[in-house]
């Protein structure tokens, strides 16, 4: 599915992440950013020994922030580390953190006068999040951080499976409705 909203046209998919050609994929990192299961695993593994190098020089990172680092051998030019919160209900500020997550990953492409983004679906693995809440933070957060990216033109919420990629699916929906 694909939705423009102003100049931005926003995509969902289900895709390995690490095979995207974008300026930046968001990882969905641990605070020690030096890799682990799942999608951050496969990223690093992916882009080769250097990106852990660098990433050990970032030293770790705050759960709600990003940090960006080169692709190395990765088709996407950057790799935007972004700290997802554990689920523990709901009660702990959560909501607040992914979406802090969302926003600091497009402020960082702004920043650094990126085009194209593709986030995976951060903190729904084992960190427990739930898919639905998840997407729709990821969705309703990604369009109204828009404005601190000018040069974003192509934002791709890859998904690992057709169920969260339907989530995403119908939050960009009901956006697109408001």
């Amino acid at each position: 599915m694909i939705r423009e909203f102003g100049q931005v046209r926003l995509e969902v998919m289900v895709a390995d992440i690490t095979t995207l050609r974008v300026d930046a994929i968001v990882n969905a990192a641990n605070n020690s950013l030096l890799g682990g299961g799942g999608v951050d695993g496969a990223i690093h593994r992916a882009a080769g020994p250097e990106l852990y190098d660098e990433c050990l020089a970032l030293r770790g990172c705050a759960t709600g922030d990003a940090k960006i680092t080169k692709g190395y051998q990765l088709p996407a030019r950057h790799v935007i580390h972004a700290v997802g919160p554990v689920w523990h209900g709901g009660d702990y500020g959560e909501d607040e953190a992914l979406g802090a997550c969302y926003r600091r990953a497009i402020a960082l492409c702004g920043e650094h006068g990126l085009s194209s983004l593709a986030f995976s679906a951060i903190s729904t693995g084992v960190y427990g999040f739930p898919p639905e809440r998840a997407a729709r933070i990821a969705v309703g957060t990604t369009i109204n951080a828009l404005g601190s990216a000018p040069t974003l033109n192509h934002v791709v919420f890859c998904c690992f499976s057709d169920e969260v990629a339907g989530y995403h699916e119908r939050a960009l929906q009901s956006a697109r409705s408001r």
